[in-house]
C-alpha cells in the first residue's frame, strides 16, 4: 500500500478553511501544535501562492499581524449577471438572418 503524501499547500488551506477567518500568527501557531515545521519564507511563498489561486485573501491588519480569509465561492448566480448572458444569447440567435 502506498501512502500518499498530502501537499503542505492543502494542509494549510484545509487549517484555514477549518478557522474560517485567523491571523498569520495563529495560524502559525496551528501548524506547530499540529507538528507541520516550515520556514517564514516557506509560509509565505505557500500564503501568496493560496492568494494567487483565489482560494485564501490575505490582508495587513496591523503593521506586523496579516488577516486569513478562505475565499467562499457563490453558488447562486447573480441576477444581473443572468440577464447580461441572456441578452446576449439573443443578439447571437439574432445575428443569423432568416431564422426565427
Amino acid at each position: 500500500m502506498v501512502k500518499m503524501a498530502i501537499p503542505l499547500k492543502n494542509k494549510i488551506l484545509e487549517k484555514i478553511k477549518e478557522k474560517e477567518r485567523l491571523t498569520d500568527k495563529e495560524l502559525n501557531k496551528i501548524l506547530v501544535k499540529d507538528e507541520i515545521l516550515i520556514t517564514d519564507e516557506q509560509f509565505n511563498k505557500i500564503l501568496l501562492e493560496l492568494e494567487i489561486m483565489g482560494t485564501i485573501t490575505v490582508s495587513w491588519v496591523t503593521k506586523d499581524a496579516r488577516q486569513i480569509e478562505p475565499v467562499s465561492v457563490k453558488d447562486d448566480d447573480d441576477e444581473y449577471e443572468k440577464q447580461i448572458q441572456e441578452s446576449d444569447e439573443k443578439d447571437y440567435e439574432a445575428s443569423f438572418p432568416g431564422t426565427e
